[in-house]
């Protein structure tokens, strides 16, 4: 009789065991066979209110901001077209720049540092109030870091790009005849800012013929005015 007990407890005993596995198993092939996006669905609902809420901030928030740097390194000036139309609030400078207060990039880069902050510093900050302002005053913060950036990076364009200014009182070489009394625009080689430029041109004296050489004097619309060196 003790030997027909102990062989019908082991019997059970693999029985149970062969059924968590099986279910285990099954448990294992549901989570791995469903989409990515319904796994991390699932796992942000096991997240508590606050941090799930930081969570849905930061993840679109990263993916835009992530999409706009590209297609600005790309050559697209044409990630300006995420700003949404009649939201822009412009705020001239000295200098008649414009800084776009409420603009979608600059709405991006707020969600960037609230929802970030927030995921950071959720196990560190227990009191959700504080952890909602410091997030709030890190968004701000990341808006003015971005803006002041992204002058620079404008200010650094406008210095290195080339202006017809820069060619006052430079040498020129009158590549295609140039009009006598401005009747009309030949073309002239300048040197300026590292490179040769090719440039209309046009005189208030008498013409100058190809080959010869003059001064640039003034400037006008997108022509230079030169005077003969002859």
């Amino acid at each position: 009789m003790p030997s027909f007990r102990l062989k019908t407890t082991v019997h059970l005993n693999i029985a149970y065991e062969n059924a968590a596995l099986h279910d285990f198993h099954r448990k294992a092939v549901t989570f791995v066979g469903k989409p990515s996006k319904f796994v991390v669905m699932e796992l942000l609902d096991t997240l508590e209110p606050l941090l799930r809420t930081f969570w849905y901030v930061a993840i679109p928030a990263s993916l835009i901001f992530l999409l706009q740097t590209i297609m600005t390194f790309a050559g697209g000036h044409h990630a300006d077209g995420f700003d949404g139309g009649g939201f822009d609030s412009h705020t001239g400078g000295h200098d008649g720049d414009a800084f776009h207060v409420f603009s979608f990039k600059n709405l991006i880069n707020f969600l960037l540092g609230f929802g970030w902050t927030g995921i950071g510093l959720y196990s560190v900050v227990s009191n959700s109030a504080a952890l909602i302002g410091i997030a709030l005053a890190v968004g701000v913060l990341f808006v003015w870091l971005f803006f002041l950036l992204i002058k620079q990076l404008q200010r650094l364009g406008e210095d290195n790009s080339f202006q017809l200014t820069d060619t006052l009182h430079k040498e020129v070489e009158v590549y295609l005849k140039i009009p006598a009394h401005r009747q009309g625009k030949g073309k002239v080689l300048v040197s300026a800012r590292g490179s040769v430029h090719e440039l209309e041109a046009m005189t208030d004296g008498p013409a100058l013929p190809s080959g010869g050489k003059g001064k640039v004097v003034g400037v006008e619309g997108d022509a230079l005015v030169v005077a003969s060196l002859d």
